[in-house]
């Protein structure tokens, strides 16, 4: 079979007992093919990266070197989520890397969406060389690739943005999940004890919150983003919608309205809302929330968010929106 080819006998991974299989054929193969030597794992804390983590970790414990870039576009928690599962429970030789003030400098006034994505890459690619190159005895670069990255993208996962590392480092890739899909995946995760938080994670852009903030982003707003995205969640784990909807987020854009606060006039940001359930990612229909939901996080990110008056709620399916906005 084509390494890179999933046969149509193969057994989906539906089920623990499953899982517990692959993970057990994995660790053999993982072991085989790295000997006693080092791998590289770039460890976003999204599901397919921490999946590999977890697996690597099994397989050639402190072997593995994980490094984790914070770029100040994460989600409120991400990183110290990281750091806690990985490092604090499973001992992983965690490198993390603060480059918070070196991206959002590098994006200073930058408005277009495409040269954002473009300097969020190319930086993640230089820090994440740079820190490789720190590091000996390295030979493997394992990736969290999955078999619809290699449908859609070929075989290296180009928006995890590692795949644009000099060709001198002459890293061997690891890709022990490639050939699977993002619904067996999740089973794996559960299977390793990864926490259903991340397990779960929603589909977030490989930019983070950088195509959330709409235009040139600026500290204040993003910071305003990210308490707002973190009400939003909050607030639908609460009501029982987390599992129910395929994906929802806040959106602040460039732009402020006049409000009332304190009986004063201000002159403040909107929050968009937007959440959305999908097959395919291809179509959407809006998932409706009920009023009193609604008005319970308005309530809260108009008071609790610094900056902000006003929220909307985004009505617009794809076609003709997009899910994100930029």
């Amino acid at each position: 079979m084509d390494n890179n080819k999933r046969d149509e006998n193969m057994v989906r991974i539906t089920t623990k007992e499953l899982a517990e299989k692959f993970i057990d054929e994995q660790i053999n193969a993982l072991r085989a093919q790295i000997g006693d030597r080092k791998v590289l794992l770039a460890l976003s804390g999204g599901v397919d990266s921490s999946v590999v983590a977890a697996l690597l970790i099994k397989a050639v414990g402190d072997q593995l070197v994980c490094v984790h870039v914070n770029h100040g576009l994460l989600r409120k928690g991400e990183p110290e989520q990281v750091i806690k599962v990985f490092r604090d429970e499973l001992k992983a030789n965690l490198i993390y890397v603060d480059a918070v003030d070196r991206f959002l400098d590098k994006l200073a006034g930058v408005a277009e969406p495409e040269k954002k994505r473009k300097i969020i890459g190319a930086e993640f690619i230089r820090v994440f060389e740079e820190e490789a190159r720190k590091l000996s005895g390295i030979d493997f670069l394992a990736q969290g690739t999955i078999y619809p990255d290699i449908l859609e993208s070929g075989p290296v996962k180009a928006h995890h943005n590692v795949g644009g590392l000099p060709d001198d480092l002459k890293f061997e890739l690891v890709e022990p999940i490639k050939l699977l899909f993002k619904d067996e995946v999740r089973v794996l995760g559960k299977t390793l004890g990864l926490p259903d938080n991340m397990v779960y994670r929603q589909p977030f852009p490989g930019p983070g919150l950088g195509v959330r903030c709409l235009g040139a982003i600026t500290r204040d707003r993003l910071e305003a983003l990210r308490e707002a995205d973190a009400i939003l969640r909050e607030e639908f784990d609460k009501a029982g919608l987390a599992g129910k909807v395929w994906q929802y987020f806040t959106i602040i854009p460039d732009y402020k309205s006049v409000g009332v606060k304190d009986g004063l006039r201000s002159f403040e940001w909107p929050v968009i809302i937007r959440a959305v359930n999908t097959r395919d990612a291809m179509t959407a229909t809006i998932e409706p929330i009920p009023y009193e939901i609604l008005g319970k996080i308005v309530d809260r990110i108009v008071h609790e968010v610094k900056g902000v008056n006003r929220v909307l709620y985004d009505l617009t399916p794809k076609p003709t929106g997009t899910i994100e906005w930029e």
